[in-house]
């Protein structure tokens, strides 16, 4: 069914227009296929003031807008309910609209509703953006240049879907775990699923626990069919609990060690990028620089990378020239300057623990760490151990928040200060001027890798990615 056919007579409510304005490319999709459109969020139109120039006088006039507040009628009176990612599972509006009975999508699910092309989709708490980036640009070789569509404003899943005219063209799609909530009410699985790892995360959303957040991930592959294919992490340890959720599509995995018989996918054997399918083995890359360069966690995102295209084209050829040319991914342990022994990294959407650790790991030596944030109820104590392991008090500058007092605790339980005076500061402009200083003639590395959420200092983790980038441009 064509969406126009979809939401004839229909009446459709878009929860959150958001800031950034995610809520309004949704909005302005379902007024284009006919629906009866209105918009709510909780800020007011002076707030939500730079969201609202998306919308054309057309637009303006023809959809509803509910701003600065919710009406729990809304939410019980029209026949879908859209969300954006900032609604809480555990809304009293959402709950409303369960009880009766109201289909509830999100611009995923409404994407693979309608959706004709062949779709490669990545989930997973890290790598997810630089594995869906390195797929679409060299897929590119082939299929002309695209970006990624899915967890990105700026090319959400409708605006995309729009867009699409060749049927046989693939896409690419980076899902959050909100995202795959309602995968399974749509009427199409991804052809190619790719769950790049599961670590702690979001539990600030996902109250149920580790369970109840890799539950949403495996919406991923629930509605596969055998025809597709389903790539997981052999070395990750929630990798038992997809597997249990029997997917029905055919397995394969990705390993930095080789591959037990009887397990197909691409491993690593002595430098060299192996795909493994039956009992045969093929040379695919030589990668021994690679992981010098990149990091070892990169490492398997080229395995996901190259797995994932050489599943969906078998004859597609990838040489030297296509990875020696994998983009940086903007915030991503962004190297943002590099000039006379001083090194830059942003890696503002390191929003986890675990990718401050990856960060420490990949530049080890005479590095500076800038981090901290908002909690997201998680875990601190790792991520204490190696900054320990890596750093000295003097090294590690401290942007305050809730997650930072979280981190100055673990830190102290191992001893970490001494009595040596903890470097903490209000903004992150003073971070970044100390971290500079304290460099001897700036030379060496200074990290910025939160290490946790944004929100109560900017208003997402792009923002201030932003910010750090234009501090350094006027002190450099």
């Amino acid at each position: 069914m064509e969406p126009k056919e979809f939401f004839k007579n229909k009446s459709v409510l878009v929860v959150i227009l958001g800031i950034y304005g995610g809520g309004a490319a949704t909005a302005k999709w379902l007024f284009q296929n006919g629906a009866e459109v209105t918009v709510t969020d909780m800020r007011s139109e002076k707030e939500l003031e730079e969201s609202m120039k998306l919308f054309t006088p057309k637009e303006r006039k023809g959809i509803r807008f509910v701003l600065g507040g919710q009406q729990e009628e809304d939410f019980s009176s029209h026949d879908i309910i859209v969300l954006g990612p900032g609604v809480p599972r555990e809304s009293k509006y959402l709950a409303v609209a369960k009880k009766a009975g109201k289909q509830i999508e999100n611009d995923a699910s409404l994407f693979f509703r309608f959706v004709k092309n062949p779709v490669i989709a990545v989930t997973g708490t890290r790598g997810k953006s630089t594995t869906t980036s390195w797929i679409a640009h060299i897929l590119s070789h082939k299929y002309g240049d695209f970006i990624p569509t899915g967890n990105n404003p700026k090319h959400a899943f409708l605006k995309e879907l729009s867009l699409l005219k060749d049927e046989s063209r693939p896409v690419v799609a980076e899902m959050s775990s909100w995202q795959l909530e309602y995968l399974p009410h749509a009427e199409k699985a991804p052809h190619i699923a790719v769950i790049t790892n599961l670590t702690l995360d979001h539990l600030n959303r996902y109250q149920g626990g580790m369970e109840d957040y890799a539950g949403a991930k495996a919406n991923i592959f629930k509605d596969q069919t055998e025809n597709d294919f389903l790539i997981l992490n052999a070395d990750n340890e929630w990798t038992k609990f997809y597997l249990s959720k029997k997917p029905k599509a055919k397995l394969y995995y990705f390993s930095k060690k080789p591959l037990a018989k009887g397990k197909n996918g691409m491993f690593t054997k002595e430098g060299k990028m192996i795909f493994q399918n039956g009992k045969e083995g093929k040379e695919i890359l030589d990668i021994k620089k690679f992981s010098e360069t990149m990091g070892t966690h990169n490492l398997e995102n080229l395995l996901a990378t190259v797995l994932s295209i050489t599943l969906f084209d078998p004859k597609f050829h990838i040489t030297r020239k296509m990875i020696d040319s994998l983009p940086q991914i903007p915030f991503r342990q962004e190297i943002i300057f590099s000039k006379n022994g001083l090194t830059i990294v942003n890696d503002s959407a390191g929003t986890s623990p675990d990718a401050t650790i990856a960060v420490l790991r990949r530049f080890p030596k005479n590095s500076i760490l800038v981090t901290g944030g908002t909690d997201k109820d998680l875990e601190f104590r790792e991520l204490a151990k190696e900054i320990k392991e890596t750093l000295t008090p003097a090294k590690l500058i401290l942007l305050n928040g809730s997650a930072t007092k979280k981190l100055i605790l673990e830190l102290k339980k191992i001893h970490f200060f001494k009595d040596k005076k903890i470097l903490l500061f209000e903004t992150l402009e003073e971070c970044t001027d100390f971290a500079l200083g304290v460099l001897p003639q700036k030379k060496g590395t200074v990290l910025f890798s939160p290490g946790s959420a944004s929100f109560e200092k900017f208003q997402n983790e792009f923002d201030r990615g932003g910010r750090f980038n234009a501090i350094i441009q006027s002190l450099l």
